[in-house]
């Protein structure tokens, strides 16, 4: 584990969210844990706007996600972010979880995550923008 800034997102998980079953699908994880990251990192001064002026960015090489609890139309969840290693100046690993109301996680995943530039197509050295935006010390 590594020094990092935990992050929060709140949510309110909605009908679109949902399967056939009447909790949230399993895509629908993905997408969340997604719109947390786009979240801390945009308020974190790494945002679109600056991915699409610099053209470097965060590409997802894995991700593993494990439901451990449903999750339920119009439950309010925090989506907890950080960061816990640092595998390669090119490369990190974020952790996510999904805590309910009542304190239990609903899901776990890890997002191998490396730093992308948009023009050669390769991996590169992330930059300091991109370490404070993800919560390095």
């Amino acid at each position: 584990m590594i020094n990092a800034t935990e992050f929060e997102y709140e949510v309110q998980i909605k009908e679109m969210h949902l399967d056939s079953f009447g909790h949230v699908n399993n895509a629908a994880y993905v997408m969340l844990y997604e719109e947390a990251r786009w979240d801390f990192i945009t308020r974190n001064g790494f945002g679109l706007d600056y991915v699409l002026e610099h053209q470097i960015g965060p590409v997802i090489l894995d991700l593993q996600v494990r439901f451990k609890r449903e999750l339920k139309n119009r439950e309010t969840i925090k989506i907890v972010s950080k960061t816990i290693e640092v595998i390669s100046p090119k490369i990190m690993v974020l952790e996510q979880k999904m805590v309910k109301a009542d304190g239990k996680i609903a899901s776990e995943a890890k997002f191998t995550v490396g730093f992308f530039d948009l023009k050669e197509r390769k991996l590169i050295e992330a930059n300091s923008d991109w370490l404070k935006a993800v919560g390095i010390k």
